[in-house]
């Protein structure tokens, strides 16, 4: 009976902590064809995808790599997460100290990783005209600096996320775990 208990109280804990993480569908449009509102619905768009993609996972989906050359699922998620934080800390004109990454569980790393996500569109959507241009990717390491514009964010962390989160959903596939057919990312709805 205790193991019974145990189990349920576990699958509820799962069941409220994904109810609490963005992106389940996506926000609504902001009103005006901004810079930033542009920039933000591009970080939504990567929440969405990046929900559905690591949705339900098993262990045998995280340990699934197509070659013995390539990253697992799992080491595949904590790249993104790693970015994740890169794109954060621009969006909030802090620099990203690259060192060590803490050791998450899956449910953890996800959660971070959509909170990450959604902190970074809210910086955007409440960010003014011009401050794109304030929102530099920083990277520090030990006395080392390197910094890029909100362009090289682009083009460097944002768009390797998009294509990370596509080999997360060929990888599941491939491990015998498709994509719900539920979501629309056209519509950034879900099909009931």
């Amino acid at each position: 009976m205790k193991t019974l208990t145990t189990c349920l109280l576990s699958v509820l804990l799962h069941i409220s902590v994904a109810q609490d993480l963005p992106y389940y569908e996506i926000p609504d449009a902001p009103k005006s064809y901004t810079a930033n509102h542009v920039a933000a619905r591009f970080i939504d768009g990567l929440g969405l995808r990046y929900y559905w993609a690591t949705e339900n996972l098993r262990a045998a989906d995280l340990a699934y790599r197509p070659s013995p050359e390539a990253r697992t699922c799992l080491e595949t998620l904590v790249h993104i997460h790693a970015m994740s934080v890169m794109i954060l800390n621009a969006s909030a004109k802090k620099p990203t100290l690259l060192s060590a990454q803490p050791t998450l569980s899956f449910n953890e790393l996800r959660a971070q990783t959509l909170q990450n996500f959604k902190l970074t569109s809210d910086n955007l959507k409440a960010a003014t005209d011009g401050d794109l241009e304030k929102m530099d990717l920083i990277m520090k390491r030990g006395e080392s600096q390197t910094e890029f514009p909100f362009w090289n964010l682009i083009n460097g962390p944002i768009s390797d996320c998009l294509w990370h989160v596509g080999q997360v959903v060929s990888f599941r596939r491939a491990s015998g775990n498709p994509l719900s057919d539920k979501i629309s990312v056209l519509t950034g709805k879900v099909r009931e």
